[in-house]
């Protein structure tokens, strides 16, 4: 069996148990970690930070998150919203006004965050997406694909920079800037929007699926039943560079471990507050569980339920990224399960964040009895 690295409740025992059979099935490296009511029950390690395996997974590493990133960026949000800085039935434009050309004067902040703008598509070279100047404008001056608010089709890279334009014009701080001084820092977590050059030695690079090479290709882009035939594909290569590192994308570049993400994410399922740091009110909290759509999403092709910046799935809510990261949060239950690795799997065969979310129900169970 593959040696696991970390901490553990015996109760959670078959979380890294299951991280073990991961890496055991060729897996490279990962990290799992669940907090119930704020407090770590497990916080575990494995494989390597290298697609040839000659750098063992440190507690400390760190690896590309791709979309899980969006919940953070939606929990800038929900704080400014709870300040009564920013209004989620407002227009964009009231905040960005250059926002409202092409026909968006009806594109509510409450859209950009459910993913019913109407501007799922990057159309631009990959490069652009690190300019922020640039990207916000050329999304500023597009028109909506469809009636905002009337569909719903993934901003896979789009949605950071929409969101994260409102957050730096109400409080003059990029999204990276904002969530450093008022998420990460105060909560004392490693998870980074813009990763400077100190970290580079932590990361563990996007190993792609078993056959694949750097040229593998991100789907959601423009997957789905009609997208753009300029949608810009993104490949492992782009995720991999330090170029990307640098750059807010905060729809996809965000870098961290499990232990960073269930620990930020612990605010939602432990009524704002982790660490007797507040983040949130209750309200605040619930706001991200407000069903915004549901039904057919047009890029992801198939049914989502979106509330305001999470996606949401029975009692529980979260987000995956490309390649297999996942956090999942349980109110209810006040728990929050993360899984960060750096070994990505075709999304269709990928099932491997719902088994250890599974694993850590199992151990919940005993921790309730």
């Amino acid at each position: 069996m593959a040696d696991i690295q970390g901490s553990y409740d015996d109760l959670f025992i078959a979380v890294p148990n299951a991280l073990a059979g991961l890496l055991d099935a060729g897996d490279t490296g990962g990290s799992v970690a669940v907090f119930v009511d704020g407090e770590a029950v497990v916080d575990v390690w494995g494989g390597f930070a290298d697609a040839g395996r000659t750098t063992p997974w440190e507690r400390d590493t760190i690896a590309g998150v791709y979309s899980v990133t969006k919940t953070m960026t939606a929990l800038c949000a929900l704080i400014l919203i709870d300040r009564g800085d920013l209004d989620p039935a407002a227009p964009v434009s009231r905040y960005w006004p250059e926002f409202a050309a092409a026909g968006k004067e009806g594109v509510l902040v409450r859209h950009l965050l459910s993913h019913t703008a109407g501007l799922p598509d990057w159309d631009r070279p990959v490069e652009d997406l690190y300019d922020w100047p640039t990207a916000t404008a050329h999304l500023a001056a597009q028109a909506p694909q469809w009636e905002p608010g009337s569909a719903a089709g993934y901003h896979s890279l789009t949605y950071g920079f929409l969101v994260g334009e409102v957050v730096r014009r109400i409080t003059g701080r990029s999204v990276g800037e904002f969530f450093a001084a008022e998420v990460a820092g105060p909560l004392g977590a490693d998870f980074h929007l813009g990763l400077s050059a100190e970290h580079d030695h932590r990361v563990a690079l996007s190993v792609p699926p078993a056959g694949r090479d750097e040229d593998y290709t991100a789907s959601a882009a423009n997957s789905g039943t009609s997208p753009r035939p300029t949608a810009t594909s993104l490949h492992v290569r782009d995720g991999n560079s330090v170029a990307w590192r640098r750059a807010q994308i905060p729809a996809a570049s965000g870098f961290g471990n499990a232990r960073s993400v269930a620990l930020v994410q612990s605010v939602l399922a432990c009524g704002g507050s982790v660490g007797g740091v507040r983040l949130l009110s209750q309200a605040g909290c619930d706001r991200a569980r407000e069903e915004q759509f549901s039904g057919d999403d047009l890029r992801l092709n198939m049914p989502v339920r979106w509330g305001l910046g999470y996606g949401l799935f029975g009692n529980t809510f979260g987000w995956g990224g490309w390649g297999g990261s996942l956090v999942v949060i349980d109110p209810a239950e006040r728990m929050a399960v993360a899984y960060v690795t750096d070994q990505m799997r075709e999304p269709a065969e990928d099932t491997r964040g719902m088994e250890l979310a599974m694993a850590a129900y199992d151990g919940l169970k005993g921790l309730r009895a």
